[in-house]
């Protein structure tokens, strides 16, 4: 796993993850967590979690995945598929990394409130910066 000083700094430098509320943290090798707590900032004019509110926790959640081999990485690519949203509370994007190559890395994200089913299902493709 990379060093907790360097994964710490860079967290610190996130300033979009940052304004947006959202702490991200590695639980493993090529794993790694997003947290969100839904606030009105939060809220799409439906009374929703916004959909970019999920692209970004699960954005910030992959990036965390893929750098605990050391290495830096952007975004490349990102499918998502929305099965319900939420409307308050914490919702917790995990990721893990699916398939590490010698330029990309493909991580799935899994984002959830603690509800039986998911609510937001997701793939990125980051590459080597």
């Amino acid at each position: 796993m990379a060093d907790e000083a360097q994964l710490d700094a860079i967290a610190r430098a996130n300033a979009f993850a940052i304004y947006n509320g959202i702490t991200t943290h590695q639980t493993g090798d090529g794993t790694a967590e997003a947290i969100l707590e839904i606030g009105p900032d939060s809220l799409n004019p439906y009374g929703l979690l916004h959909g970019g509110a999920y692209y970004t926790l699960a954005d910030c959640a992959a990036g965390s995945a893929c750098r605990t081999d050391g290495r830096k990485y952007v975004t490349l690519h990102g499918s998502l598929d929305f099965i319900r949203s939420a409307r308050a509370g914490q919702v917790i994007a995990r990721a893990r990394v699916e398939h590490r190559g010698r330029t990309t890395c493909l991580v799935s994200i899994t984002v959830d409130d603690g509800a039986v089913f998911p609510r937001f299902l997701m793939n990125i493709l980051l590459m080597i910066n």
